[in-house]
């Protein structure tokens, strides 16, 4: 069998917008495959697979959807963590 799995991170610096990294993982059989990185702006594959996926979904919807997660993702969250 094989896992495949996301990882959604924010790094925070201080409680501006501007401030703060997002970060998506996408991970199969515990390989990072492609990443989006807010301070990139775009994904970036790191396997064969995930360099046809980043070519695909940057080129996409997909790319100002996770744009957006900064905002309500890791903005929502600062409170929490």
């Amino acid at each position: 069998g094989f896992k495949m799995y996301t990882v959604d991170r924010c790094n925070f610096n201080s409680t501006e917008l501007k401030d703060i990294q997002y970060v998506l993982s996408y991970y199969y059989n515990k390989i990072e495959v492609n990443r989006f990185d807010s301070d990139v702006g775009k994904f970036v594959g790191y396997t064969e697979y995930g360099v046809k996926n980043a070519e695909l979904w940057n080129s996409g919807a997909y790319l100002t959807q996770v744009k957006t997660e900064k905002g309500t993702y890791c903005l929502h969250n600062i409170g929490v963590w």
